[in-house]
């Protein structure tokens, strides 16, 4: 009985040597080492990267396992050993913080917020809070006025005076006002001129001289207006004058000259005769 000869299997690889397709040129086997060198770096350096050690009370279950691609990088998969065997990291919880109270300087009770404290940072809970004597707030062109107090003892005195910003009642296109605390204000015109009694000396005096100068600046005027009226009753007079001589004619010897004099403004006329 004739044995057939063993024929190629249709599953065996084919040659490599015998497809042109997969021949790879120096160029190509050169660019896919350099891919491998630099993916074995990077993998290197991600592996120094990584924490030594997992923190205390803590499993991780996730394993990085490398794969050769076979094209000149690796790939790197995570794969579970054991989901069951998995744990969570715990961690103690933070402890409970109690809040920082403020003391009100008026009632002299705990609270934790207001509008004095936010905005002016006074200890006056809101119930405490009074707009129209204790807390009033006032302009800064009141401020320097009332209380003498220049622009450099509110933005440059230490420690600065807080303010707010309110819409100009009289403008809303004008610039913002700034509202001081009263109360702040005349603590700041206490360190300034350092006592009330001082500061009282300090308007007397400025209302005096304001009075002065006042009085110089009416004196002024009363004289500019009196020059004026005496300049508009003084007219001059502007026509043509036409000289009137007498009959009389006088003879100068000496030159041969003979003269006339005008009878309103006394111009002479000097002549000689042929």
């Amino acid at each position: 009985m004739d044995v057939p000869e063993a024929s190629h299997s249709e599953d065996a690889p084919p040659d490599a040597s015998s497809d042109s397709s997969v021949t790879l040129t120096p160029h190509m086997l050169a660019k896919i080492e350099r891919n491998r060198q630099r993916a074995l770096m990077l993998r290197q350096a991600r592996l120094a990267s990584r924490p030594s050690s997992a923190p205390e009370g803590a499993t991780c279950a996730k394993v990085a396992k490398t794969i050769d691609s076979g094209a000149g990088f690796f790939i790197e998969e995570e794969t579970t050993e054991d989901e069951q065997q998995e744990k969570r990291v715990v961690e103690q919880p933070a402890p409970v913080m109690e809040p920082d109270y403020l003391m009100c300087e008026e009632c002299l009770k705990p609270f934790m917020d207001s509008y004095l404290s936010n905005s002016f940072d006074l200890s006056v809970c809101d119930k405490c809070r009074d707009n129209e004597v204790k807390h009033k707030l006032i302009s800064r062109t009141e401020a320097k006025q009332n209380f003498l107090l220049k622009d450099c003892d509110l933005d440059k005195r230490e420690p600065l005076l807080r303010f707010i910003l309110r819409k100009n009642p009289h403008n809303p296109h004008w610039g913002d006002m700034k509202l001081y605390l009263k109360t702040q204000v005349v603590k700041r015109s206490l360190e300034v001129w350092g006592s009330e009694e001082a500061l009282e000396e300090a308007k007397e005096s400025r209302e005096e001289n304001r009075e002065v100068q006042k009085q110089k600046r009416f004196n002024k005027k009363v004289k500019e207006l009196r020059r004026a009226v005496r300049s508009s009753m003084f007219k001059k007079d502007t026509s043509i004058h036409q000289h009137v001589y007498g009959p009389e004619e006088l003879l100068d010897e000496e030159e041969d000259l003979y003269r006339k004099v005008c009878q309103t403004c006394g111009h002479e006329l000097t002549f000689e005769k042929m």
